[in-house]
């Protein structure tokens, strides 16, 4: 990408203007540097797709020069997309002890692991690619083993935060961010800094992790019967508040939900969680315990329709049983989006008669933000005392809430830069500068297809899904072009009743259309196709309002 080997350039594939798919580069002379590789989840606009990772094409042109994938942390939005980045650039990836047994998970899943090289970093760790060596410090964040990066290139200093907060009593004290050395970092000078902005728009400090310990602890001493509590599987401090209040309220806990057994089996053997002999047990032990003596932890915090929480409260988990006077906890906040999917798995429980404790972390003490709130940023930002600022992880509006956070405490008007995903910076004998791109986009997965679903599959699903879809199959002659018997109308999706008087319609308009090609001597597949589209989608448009699918099948004899 650079002009000349004097360049430094930082762009992102992924990560800017939206929340999701995070993945950032660093570039100088011959060596590109990825920071984190993400996926997003799909709305309800793009029917099909199972999840979005960033587009890999510009990396894939330059692969020669990709020297390494380093990790931040283990959420999906950072990690998600690793298995798809292996595939097409095998190169070392380098994470924290926690971050890579997630990945380890991920890759044995998708059958790679064994050709991967994955490397286990700390916060003690240094690394060289060509002109640039990197260096790690200590965040807390919702997960264990954070690290933000600083990258040490002939034209400066760069650093990336990753995903972070400052939280002075964590659930263990070994999370703590590393204030020192940020202090540190910010003394050797900072010439480009990138920082999160998920909660640029909310005032004051993010509450700490002690405040949810003590109202977890309550909730279990108070409740009368079983207690169900779903949260983030990768959220380990939220776990372990539950193991710990489990166990002095002499329950035994119950794990339900793959991705939860999976995060907590990991967790546990790699030191991350503190579990007292004998409290886990399985699901098929819930039953044969006192109400009062039995803990559920379960997947499904979000609304998702298929995860263990959605599921106990249609009573569609086959074995548990959620009754009245069991007490349910949404320990987790609803992320923008998901409130209707929430809202009606509260409402379901309700019904049965459950205690629910839900609403974000403010109201029901249940649940705080693994992100800096603005005064977080801000101590960010004056601990780093950068030279110039790029706003990462955030909507558009978040970017611009967080330039003037960084404004107020000491970065000069004009050397923040608020770019879109594929927009690259520049650095040349230490000044920055804006002005190319390229080319990036959304790579869609659709089941096993990677990057095959494009605009117009997704237009055709969405026109479908609104209006159904008309087949009209009709059989001609080889020969002449004629029809050979009177044309088969079906309706999928679209209507059923008045649906007799519409096809005979539709048959007529099909045999006209055809003989008039047929007398012009214009009965070529191709173009009797798109005439019947024409003509009956402009017919049923003009007669309903409606735009259904069109499909003719043309059957030759």
């Amino acid at each position: 990408m650079s002009t000349n080997e004097n360049i430094l350039s930082i762009f992102a594939l992924g990560g800017l203007n939206e929340i999701g798919k995070n993945m950032y580069a660093i570039e100088y002379a011959d060596d590109i540097v990825i920071i984190d590789c993400g996926n997003k989840f799909p709305d309800e606009s793009l029917l099909g797709i199972d999840l979005i990772i960033p587009d890999l094409s510009y990396l894939i042109e330059n692969k020669d020069r990709v020297k390494a994938l380093l990790v931040t942390h283990g959420h999906e939005d950072h990690i998600g997309g690793i298995p798809f980045f292996l595939k097409k650039l095998n190169v070392p990836v380098y994470a924290t002890r926690f971050t890579l047994g997630l990945i380890e998970l991920k890759l044995k899943e998708h059958k790679i692991l064994r050709e991967s090289k994955l490397v286990e970093i700390n916060a003690s760790s240094k690394l060289e690619f060509g002109n640039i060596s990197v260096e790690f410090f200590k965040v807390t964040h919702s997960i264990p083993d954070c690290l933000g990066i600083i990258f040490h290139t002939p034209e400066g200093n760069i650093v990336h935060t990753g995903d972070f907060k400052f939280d002075l009593t964590p659930e263990k004290s070994d999370e703590r961010s590393d204030i020192h050395r940020m202090a540190e970092i910010g003394n050797e000078g900072v010439l480009l800094l990138l920082s999160e902005s998920t909660n640029a728009e909310r005032p004051g400090l993010t509450p700490s992790e002690q405040m949810v310990s003590d109202h977890v602890e309550a909730a279990f001493i108070k409740a009368e019967r079983k207690i169900i509590i779903s949260t983030f599987a990768s959220n380990v401090s939220r776990v372990q508040q539950v193991i710990n209040a489990a166990y002095k309220t002499n329950r035994k806990l119950a794990l339900l939900g793959r991705s939860m057994v999976n995060v907590v089996d990991i967790a546990m053997k790699r030191g991350y969680l503190t579990v007292p002999d004998g409290m886990l047990i399985d699901q098929n032990e819930i039953n044969e315990l006192p109400p009062e003596k039995v803990a559920i932890l379960c997947t499904g915090s979000q609304g998702e329709p298929l995860a263990a929480l959605a599921r106990l409260s249609t009573g569609n988990f086959r074995g548990v049983e959620v009754l009245p006077k069991d007490t349910v906890i949404l320990a987790a906040g609803p992320i923008p989006g998901n409130e209707k999917g929430i809202t009606s798995i509260v409402d379901n429980f309700y019904a049965i008669g459950a205690r629910v404790i839900y609403g974000s972390g403010s109201t029901s003490g249940m649940h705080v933000s693994g992100h800096g709130y603005q005064e977080d940023l801000k101590l960010m930002l004056t601990l780093m005392k950068p030279k110039y600022f790029i706003p990462i992880h955030g909507e558009l509006r978040m970017l611009h809430h967080h330039r003037l956070l960084a404004e107020s405490v000491g970065v000069e008007q004009g050397n923040t830069f608020i770019i879109n995903n594929g927009d690259v910076v520049d650095i040349e004998n230490g000044v920055p500068r804006q002005t190319r791109q390229i080319p990036v986009g959304n790579t869609y997965v659709d089941g096993g297809d990677v990057g095959n679903v494009g605009d117009f599959v997704l237009r055709d699903r969405k026109q479908f899904a609104e209006d159904g879809m008309l087949i009209v199959v009709l059989t001609i002659s080889k020969a002449d072009g004629k029809l050979l018997s009177e044309p088969e109308t079906i309706s999928r999706g679209f209507m059923d009743g008045g649906f007799s008087e519409l096809r005979k319609k539709v048959n007529q308009l099909t045999t006209k259309t055809v003989n008039e090609l047929q007398a012009e001597n214009r009965n070529e597949r191709k173009v009797m196709k798109r005439e019947l589209k024409k003509s009956i989608q402009q017919h049923i448009f003009n007669q309903l309002k409606k735009k259904p699918m069109v499909v003719p099948i043309i059957i030759e004899i």
